[in-house]
């Protein structure tokens, strides 16, 4: 599933490409697409036409398209979606969902989606912040994170430090990739009691993830397959970056024991055995 920079990219490719433009017409080719836009697609494309697109952004893995009409378009992109330009003549893909066509007749915006887990909808007076999604946390690339909030209450949870990464109240944007990544440059394993965490670890925890999401963004994301591209159709390449995820059996960039490969909430969880060794249940005192 795209994480915070394959999401970052997209949405800067749809600032460059969408904003201000008006919306002339909206089509909705299967109904999954919106199927949390509950009064359906009649009403999608009616609320939609005529008004312009102002801004695009972004919080944690979710899109938002404020319009002047103060209502947004709000989107995540599931496991494979993808919103492409294209020019109003090209053939449409296999799994094309929802067409947005423009008045200056320039290209088209259309969300493909071949699993259709992704999806889009309206959020009347959404424009400033989509209430569907004011829960979600800030993200550690926004200007506003709170750096000390974070180390606080990661502190306080009573979890594994790997869930902590993955919950999107604490702190938005990091999936299943790049909390493999952060750990290992942390050198901690994924089940350490966040409560056995020191608040200069949970610092420096913070920085690495941090890291990560930036060099990930340089990138262009993480492209495992097809699924994944800009709005141009590109694919990124941070995979060729990796340090764990994905290396099961080969060597550890630091220290080169092999990978080893977990379990971990029906996906896989990668770490260094020498580098990340399994956590004794201890309490931090500092």
């Amino acid at each position: 599933m795209p994480e915070l920079p394959e999401v970052e990219t997209v949405r800067q490719g749809l600032a460059k490409w969408l904003t201000g433009r008006r919306i002339e017409s909206v089509e909705v080719r299967h109904p999954r697409a919106i199927r949390r836009h509950l009064p359906g697609a009649d009403h999608f494309a009616a609320v939609l036409a005529g008004h312009t697109v102002v801004d695009v952004c972004r919080r944690g893995k979710y899109l938002w398209l404020p319009l002047d009409s103060g209502d947004a378009i709000i989107g995540h992109l599931g496991m494979s979606g993808q919103l492409l330009f294209q020019p109003g003549d090209a053939p449409d893909e296999a799994h094309l969902r929802i067409r947005f066509r423009f008045d200056d007749d320039g290209p088209e915006l259309r969300f493909v989606d071949q699993r259709t887990f992704g999806g889009l909808a309206v959020s009347p007076g959404g424009a400033e912040l989509p209430a569907e999604i004011a829960h979600i946390a800030r993200d550690p690339m926004d200007p506003l994170f709170s750096d000390a909030g974070f180390v606080t209450n990661l502190r306080r949870k009573r979890t594994e430090v790997k869930r902590a990464l993955l919950d999107q109240t604490l702190i938005s944007g990091v999936g299943n990739i790049y909390a493999d990544e952060a750990l290992w440059r942390s050198k901690l394993h994924g089940a350490r009691p966040t409560d056995a965490i020191t608040k200069p670890a949970a610092a420096r925890l913070l920085g690495h993830v941090r890291e990560v999401l930036s060099e990930a963004l340089v990138a262009g994301g993480t492209s495992f397959d097809a699924l994944y591209v800009n709005v141009n159709g590109e694919s990124g390449y941070f995979d060729r970056s990796l340090n764990v995820y994905g290396r099961e059996g080969e060597p550890c960039n630091r220290c080169g024991a092999p990978i080893r490969r977990e379990p971990f909430m029906n996906r896989s969880s990668y770490s260094c055995p020498r580098c990340q060794p399994r956590p004794r249940i201890l309490r931090a005192t500092t």
